[in-house]
């Protein structure tokens, strides 16, 4: 059973699709954290934040229901084109599997295409897909990799993310200016010329 949330503003719609069941159990186990942590569930203000924060959870993991390859593959064109691809500054919103509190920066992706190209918003929403679980920022470099890079085959492919953890800035050692770099490479881009030039674009300002 799914429920819908339809939110309308600026004559635009939004529809959110939650599984109705999975939110009334999360709901119930927030509720009993409510209280757990000294709150009073039955406060006016909070009487619906069980909800709210179980749609939450289902939407920051949506990714869990998307197909990466299935992504990349609705976009899938032939094309004689060997130069480098890249998609640059695509924002990333993830929860740390640790801790479930959110990590949050940027993703550079590139390849080069051996035949076969994909739409360019195609990676953007293959990082989505792979940022929306919970994950470790190592884990989810090679996950985006290792997707283009079997589903394209191309001549190779580069990932770099860079990204601020709140389990860094709010708990722990309460660093605010702490940045994690993770890279991933295959084929063309584990030689250094290759490797260099995607590292000195995605650092260049265009605009």
């Amino acid at each position: 059973m799914n429920e819908f949330d339809i939110n309308e503003k600026e004559g635009f719609s939004k529809i959110e699709l939650y599984n109705a069941d999975t939110i009334k159990l999360l709901s119930e186990h927030y509720k009993q954290i409510l209280g757990l942590i000294g709150e009073n569930p039955e406060r006016e203000s909070l009487l619906k934040t069980p909800e709210r924060v179980a749609k939450s959870l289902q939407f920051l993991t949506h990714g869990y229901h998307l197909d990466p390859v299935e992504i990349l593959n609705s976009a899938k064109f032939k094309e004689d084109y060997r130069q480098m691809v890249i998609v640059k500054n695509i924002e990333i919103f993830s929860l740390c599997e640790h801790h479930l509190i959110p990590f949050f920066g940027k993703a550079h992706v590139a390849y080069i295409p051996n035949r076969y190209i994909t739409g360019l918003s195609k990676i953007a929403r293959v990082v989505d897909a792979f940022a929306r679980r919970l994950q470790v920022q190592e884990r989810l470099t090679s996950q985006i990799k290792d997707c283009i890079q079997q589903t394209l085959h191309p001549l190779g492919v580069g990932v770099v993310i860079e990204a601020h953890h709140m389990c860094m800035m709010m708990r722990g050692i309460q660093k605010q200016n702490s940045v994690a770099t993770t890279s991933d490479f295959s084929g063309a881009f584990l030689k250094e010329p290759t490797r260099s030039e995607f590292m000195h674009l995605i650092g260049q300002k265009l605009h």
